[in-house]
């Protein structure tokens, strides 16, 4: 078994992408928009700064095959664990896959214990923004069924 969310239905649902609710940065959310597409991915792009009714709106509307939460500015673990555990109070939405990277700390990556929280909370996987961390997530893009864009 995988380490990694996996997807229902290949290709027939979108990857929806999104900022932390404090996150107004974008360069990041294009990179995976772009990254995403290139594995074969349909994706609904939220851009910065979404509030969880937001997400959480967009989640139902979409039924995404996986969720992915970006932060730049260093916010991403208090921004992701509030996301996460709205999204995770919605009935509709405890079985979609969801993933946070990038910087998720002020003071340098997160800790392990800072990595199981978020993991307790509800993320399927978290991401640092180190090249191995970069690294993780490509290879958990390669373990989602895919199809190629036409």
């Amino acid at each position: 078994m995988s380490p990694y969310p996996t997807t229902p239905t290949p290709g027939e649902q979108p990857v929806l992408v999104a900022g932390g609710i404090s996150d107004s940065h974008t360069w990041n959310l294009v990179y995976l928009q772009l990254l995403l597409e290139e594995h074969g991915h349909r994706v609904v792009n939220l851009g910065p700064c979404v509030p969880e009714d937001l997400l959480i709106a967009e989640a139902l509307a979409h039924r995404p095959a996986l969720i992915v939460v970006s932060s730049v500015n260093g916010h991403g673990y208090h921004d992701g664990m509030r996301t996460v555990t709205r999204l995770r109070e919605h009935p509709g939405l405890t079985g979609v896959p969801a993933v946070i990277g990038g910087k998720l700390g002020i003071a340098g990556p997160c800790g392990g214990e800072e990595v199981a929280a978020l993991r307790a909370a509800g993320y399927d996987a978290v991401f640092d923004d180190s090249a191995e961390g970069v690294a993780d997530f490509r290879r958990m893009l390669q373990a989602l069924p895919q199809r190629a864009l036409v």
